[in-house]
Parts: structure tokens; sequence; C-alpha cells
């Protein structure tokens, strides 16, 4: 017995852009089905981000409602998805800024989120533990201190595998412009976490 054949993204698009024409129609059922199909990479997305979870539903549900009012204006020119993820980025970008405009990035937050996520060690959690989650909150941190583009490029093509040339698109960059914004931004991470790097 032949195994099946692997997932054809071009199908998938398809399918999409089949929904995407019925949602311009009004059909809920439609809609319904594309949030389906894309909103766990969404919120990963939005997410990763924000570096803050419990905003990621809302401004995912702020994305689809978008995606919404735009299906009757939606010409199929590139990837469904180039154009769910664009939508996302005005979105993130937007509360990016707003977010900075209002000084909402403080440390007692962080600390905050610090003392939740990391209890203090003890006998009941080794230390290989322990190094793992700094690890994880130092790498989160540093994505996160990227300037906004360079965060969305990594975060498209780490979590999503997106290829670079629909990165292009979404940030509007040429693919040489994107593949050097990935190249400073892993310049960056590996400064920032030189130290989980060093051997001791």
């Amino acid at each position: 017995m032949t195994e099946p054949p692997p997932p054809n993204r071009v199908d998938d698009d398809a399918v999409d852009v089949s929904l995407m024409n019925k949602v311009a129609q009004g059909d809920h059922a439609a809609f319904e089905e594309l949030v389906t199909r894309h909103q766990n990479a969404v919120v990963g997305t939005v997410a990763k981000m924000l570096g803050n979870a419990s905003e990621s539903e809302d401004i995912a549900q702020q994305v689809f409602l978008r995606l919404w009012k735009s299906a009757p204006r939606y010409k199929p020119s590139a990837k469904f998805t180039t154009f769910l993820f664009t939508i996302t980025r005005n979105l993130v970008f937007n509360e990016t800024r707003r977010k900075q405009r209002r000084n909402e990035h403080s440390l007692d937050e962080q600390e905050d989120d610090w003392h939740q996520q990391i209890p203090e060690a003890s006998e009941s959690q080794p230390d290989a533990q322990v190094l793992h989650a700094e690890v994880q909150r130092a790498v989160a941190q540093a994505i996160a201190n990227l300037p906004e583009k360079q965060r969305l490029a990594v975060v498209l093509r780490r979590q999503e595998n997106m290829p670079y040339e629909e990165i292009s698109k979404i940030l509007n960059l040429s693919v040489s412009a994107v593949k050097s914004q990935l190249f400073r931004a892993r310049v960056t991470l590996r400064d920032s976490l030189q130290q989980f790097l060093v051997a001791e």
C-alpha cells in the first residue's frame, strides 16, 4: 500500500481562496471553517510577537473580524495566508506602537510573570529544570526585544516555517531584505544569549 502524498500547500491555498470567495457572499459556515483552519497559527504568532498570551486571543479576534470585513474586496493575487498574515502584521504592529506610547512594558509586570511562572528552586525542582526555564524565558525576552520587523520575520520563519518569498510579501520587503533581517536577528539573539552559549 502506498503512503498518502504529503500535504500540498497549493491545494491548501485553493481551499482557502474558495472559502474566502464564499465568505465574500456572506457565508458564515465558510468563515468558521477559515477560522478553524488558521486560528492556531494566528494566535501563536500574535502571542510570540506581543509576549502576552492573554492579549493574543483578543488581537486574533480582531484579525478575523477584519478578514470578514475585507472579504468582499479580496483578490487572490497572492496566497491567502499572505493576505491573512498581512492583516495580522498590521494589527500587531499597531498594538506594539500603542503599548510603546503608553509605556505599558513595565518591569514590575515582568517581575510578576517571573514569580508566577517559575517557582523558587527547591529539592522538588532539579537544577536542570530551573536552567531550562531560565533559558526559555531568556529566549522569549530576547525575541521580544528585537525590532518589530525582525521579530515577525523570526516568528514566521521559525514558528510557521514560511518561505522567504511569502515573508517578503507580508513585510513588504525584498527577499534579500528578509534574509538580512533574519541574519541581523540571529546575530542579536546570539549576543543576547551569549551567557547560555558559552560552556561553563
